[in-house]
């Protein structure tokens, strides 16, 4: 099946794919777009449970949208990939009722490894957050798995 899709077709099929079984997106009602091979979107609001006792949004909702953004910017290629390592930067806080977006951007694809960038910003365009990650191929498909 993924042999005969373009490059985003392919992607986007992945994204699917994953989001069937990816219960922490559907739980958060974010959305995901992929715009290319190796870029995707996702939004997310932040509701009530996600606030903190500062007011704002928790930094670990945050870390969650920027990871999920980068799991489905890394998993275009029908190479199954999981996060080796990652780090955030919180640069603005995010606070109830904002949809913020997290685009994820390819930096580095090698054979075994690849490196993401990934800028969490809210409504009106303003930085909240920067993530990096690191992933790793495992040798499995995403559309095909034996």
């Amino acid at each position: 099946m993924s042999k005969n899709l373009t490059g985003l077709e392919l992607a986007r099929a992945c994204a699917e794919k994953m989001l069937e079984d990816d219960d922490a997106a559907k739980f958060l009602d974010m959305s995901v777009d992929v715009i290319e091979p190796g870029v995707a979107e996702v939004r997310m609001s932040v509701t009530p449970h996600m606030v903190n006792g500062y007011g704002v949004c928790h930094g670990g909702y945050i870390f969650l949208l920027a990871d999920s953004a980068f799991a489905y910017a890394c998993n275009g290629y029908d190479d199954m990939s999981v996060a080796a390592g990652a780090s955030i930067d919180y640069i603005a806080p995010a606070r109830l009722g904002e949809e913020l977006i997290a685009v994820a951007r390819e930096a580095h694809r090698g054979r075994r490894m690849g490196v993401y960038e990934i800028e969490v910003r809210g409504p009106d365009g303003h930085l909240v957050a920067l993530f990096r990650g690191r992933s790793a191929h495992i040798g499995r498909q995403i559309l095909d798995p034996k």
